[in-house]
């Protein structure tokens, strides 16, 4: 019997979709398998994934390539689409049980897990491979090694070789960077030592990964020679040396390598702005990503990574914002990385509202974008948002680590809570057993000191079960000097100078012990052991941001291009203030000169010199942001109040400590800082 052709009317269209939905078994046109596997892989190639996979999920073949499973995957993997990835593995296991043993769709799934983020997935399908081969253990291996878990990646290579498996220039190059990354200089040269005699050296891969080992261990000359051997470099080499110029601190010497390079990439332009960044040198760092910009050369997620921090660390706002524009402009909104950088540096830019508006637009938050809006209200001085947004994040499911711990007692420390930050402190360790780090202690030394409970911080740091830092017992000085102790504030000095003959914070600190208490034949012999040891005093210097520009002044500053208005707005400012009811706090003035004269030197302080230029340069009404290296002193403190009341703008000021928001003639801080 001859079967005509089925005319396609609505009737027998509806007829056919009630037979596919309830899968009954009859006979019906499909298309052919060549048809079918040909479809799925055009779409692949265009990138339309969700089709692709909806073809696949809705026919009812029994046979599907192994190739187009591994287009499908691929795919995936470029995509980072770790949900459509898994329906695929189903489909796989399901339908086809011989194509599941097939261990090149193995290693692909291994390699998909990975780039999509699912470690634990990539080991199953791993452990399920019963004949692996170098290109299964290097999947594994690189997967170990980016999910952050490099002395796993080294396990893993001891093991592979244990079985028998040699490895190739990919697995040697992923186990050199995973030396890298946890600073292993003794694992690195064994392995360096046992492929010397084997040829891989000449791969370049294999040579710009042990360049970057060497250098981030801290064997940069190792490094630079490694680097003068290898024959024919490539971009990668080039960058790692550059890199590890950069990170090392030695910039001349990246810059002179920043000009031999045939051509610059991302990587290269990337290296040198991160190597300002780190190294201090913000305002480099933000002219050379200027100049790679102008170079055409389009940043990347490590860029803005990067970049980012300098402008929060200068308190360059509108840069920042700049550079957020770029980022929505190159379409790194999606990136959770970037997003949470732009988050902390409005935060640190005293743009706390701007930084949760973008926080809150985020469709994705991992621990890093919670522990950055956390610490940007802890250090702007509103901790019950801080702890609120702490239970938000437990409500989340995101498990909190040891930074959030920090950004969480910082917060309790700015408003005095001893007792919450107590309880924070335990429950860490009993809810989420986190052991306290040295970072968690110096919080709650700061926060008991600042509360003056110093008898009891004393014995707090005697009993710590960690060696007490440098940094522990400068917080118990600047308690005594908070709360005017100066038998404590001595013995703690003592110790310090001991521990850092060198340290001028704790020479000058001691002499403001003395100052407060008016022990002036104190104060100067502190003094003359500070000129006769060499020590000199930290100067004071505050940063602004006018048209894009960041300006620096240091007290007394007199090399500015407006100094003589900014010195008049000053004078006025203080005839003004003191008519308010202001009295300058000259104890902050520890100057061999009459009272007059102190407080003519308190006025020219580098914050106030700030101030001035901001209200001479902007249009009334904004707000004026000021950042400085050291922490504000009494006298600032107070002036900034009466500044902001007489001139009717917010001055938000950001020390070596935390944000002051002056609005009114009121601080955020309620004077306790």
């Amino acid at each position: 019997m001859v079967l005509k052709p089925v005319l396609r009317t609505k009737t027998t269209t509806l007829f056919h979709t009630h037979f596919q939905r309830y899968n009954y078994n009859y006979a019906m046109p499909t298309p052919s398998i060549v048809n079918l596997n040909f479809s799925i892989s055009e779409l692949c190639r265009k990138g339309r994934l969700k089709e692709a996979l909806h073809i696949l999920l809705t026919t009812y073949h029994s046979t599907v390539d192994s190739s187009t499973y591994l287009q499908l995957l691929q795919t995936c993997i470029s995509k980072k689409a770790l949900s459509e990835g898994k329906k695929i593995h189903s489909h796989i296991s399901e339908r086809h049980l011989k194509l599941a043993t097939i261990k090149v769709l193995q290693d692909t799934l291994v390699r998909m897990y990975d780039q999509c983020g699912s470690l634990v997935d990539a080991r199953e399908v791993f452990d399920q491979i019963t004949e692996r081969d170098v290109l299964s253990w290097n999947a594994i291996i690189a997967a170990y090694r980016r999910h952050g878990y490099p002395q796993e990646a080294l396990k893993l290579f001891c093991e592979m070789q244990a079985t028998g498996v040699q490895p190739d220039q990919f697995s040697i190059s992923s186990i050199f960077q995973a030396c890298a990354k946890i600073r292993d200089l003794e694992t690195g040269m064994k392995i360096h030592q046992s492929i010397m005699e084997r040829g891989f050296l000449s791969d370049v891969v294999v040579a710009s990964a042990l360049v970057d080992m060497y250098a981030k261990c801290g064997s940069i000359q190792i490094a630079r020679e490694l680097f003068d051997k290898i024959h024919q470099r490539n971009i990668i080499s080039w960058n790692a040396m550059l890199a590890a110029y950069a990170q090392d601190g030695e910039l001349d010497e990246a810059l002179k390598l920043f000009e031999e390079m045939p051509r610059r990439d991302v990587v290269s332009w990337t290296a040198m702005v991160s190597g300002y960044a780190q190294n201090g040198f913000f305002e480099k760092a933000l002219e050379t990503f200027k100049q790679m910009q102008l170079a055409g050369v389009k940043p990347v997620s490590a860029t803005y990574a990067s970049i980012l921090p300098a402008c929060g660390k200068l308190g360059a706002l509108k840069q920042g914002m700049d550079i957020h524009q770029s980022i929505i402009e190159n379409g790194f909104l999606s990136d959770v990385v970037v997003v949470s950088a732009v988050v902390d540096m409005y935060a640190k830019c005293g743009s706390i509202h701007m930084a949760r508006q973008l926080f809150d637009k985020m469709s994705r938050r991992n621990l890093i974008s919670w522990n950055a809006m956390i610490a940007g209200y802890a250090v702007n001085g509103f901790c019950k948002d801080a702890l609120e947004l702490f239970e938000l994040m437990k409500l989340s499911g995101t498990y909190p680590n040891h930074v959030t711990l920090t950004c969480v007692l910082l917060a309790c420390s700015h408003s005095g809570l001893v007792n919450e930050a107590c309880k924070y402190f335990n429950g860490f360790t009993d809810s989420y057993r986190i052991a306290p780090t040295i970072d968690h202690y110096v919080c709650l030394v700061d926060l008991l000191g600042r509360a003056a409970y110093l008898e009891q911080t004393l014995k707090f740091i005697i009993k710590m079960p960690v060696k007490p830092m440098t940094v522990v017992w400068t917080c118990l000085l600047g308690a005594c000097r908070a709360h005017k102790n100066a038998g404590l504030g001595a013995f703690t000095a003592t110790l310090l100078l001991e521990l850092d003959p060198k340290n001028a914070a704790t020479f000058v600190l001691l002499s403001n012990i003395y100052a407060e208490v008016g022990m002036w034949d104190e104060v100067q012999k502190v003094r003359t052991s500070m000129k006769d040891g060499g020590i000199k005093k930290i100067p004071g210097c505050s940063w602004i941001e006018d048209h894009k520009k960041v300006h620096a002044f240091y007290i007394g500053d007199r090399s500015h291009p407006q100094t003589q208005e900014i010195y008049a707005k000053l004078d006025n400012l203080s005839l003004e203030m003191k008519a308010a009811g202001y009295l300058p706090h000259s104890k902050d003035a520890l100057n061999d000169v009459e009272e007059e004269e102190k407080n003519i030197f308190l006025c020219h302080h580098s914050e106030k010199l700030a101030i001035a230029f901001g209200l001479l340069n902007t249009p009334p009404g904004t707000t004026i942001r000021v950042v400085k290296n050291l922490r504000v002193c009494v006298d600032c403190h107070s002036a900034t109040k009466y500044i902001s009341k007489i001139v009717g703008r917010e001055i938000v000021v950001r020390d070596a400590n935390r944000f002051h928001h002056f609005e009114q003639g009121q601080c955020s801080c309620k004077d306790y800082w």
